[in-house]
């Protein structure tokens, strides 16, 4: 494998990695196929390994990701109204401001959702807060095990073929 395709494998990585923090970007699967690539084209022990690696790490941080803060949320008093109205927010925040405006929907509809059952603004803040909270950890993790797939990759490049 030549340099410019190292260097097409790295930005693809990149853009994985970098994807995990905008809505909508499959960010682990853009960090999976750039190994992939990388494994397919090198044909090499080291690279079969880290695909190997890289694929069950990429498994584990998904599974992760979709359980923790789901039991989290519901122990904190998420219910499906909430989160059918954080959707639909994120849906119109996406439609009125492409990519970036699902972000503040999301916040939007889930304070709208708890203002409308609570009644209140001080309860409706926090419960936002507590739903975001609870979100981030989840962004945390699934951006940890892409780092951590980009740092095998890039650790097999530079020590060993």
């Amino acid at each position: 494998m030549n340099a410019w395709e190292l260097a097409l494998v790295a930005v693809v990585l990149l853009l994985g990695v970098c994807g995990v923090l905008l809505p909508g970007v499959p960010g682990p699967w853009l960090v999976w196929a750039a190994v992939l690539w990388w494994s397919l084209t090198t044909q090499s022990g080291v690279a079969w390994a880290v695909l190997v690696g890289v694929t069950a790490l990429l498994l584990v941080s998904q599974v992760v990701r979709w359980l923790l803060p789901a039991r989290r949320l519901r122990e904190a008093g998420m219910t499906r109204t909430m989160a059918l109205w954080a959707g639909g927010g994120a849906f119109l925040g996406f439609c009125v401001l492409p990519v970036i405006g699902a972000i503040p929907g999301f916040v939007g509809g889930i304070y709208a959702s708890e203002r409308i059952r609570l009644g209140r603004h001080a309860s409706a803040k926090s419960a936002t807060r507590t739903a975001m909270r609870e979100a981030g950890t989840s962004i945390l993790v699934e951006l940890f095990g892409c780092l951590l797939a980009a740092g095998a990759w890039l650790g097999a490049v530079i020590w060993g073929r």
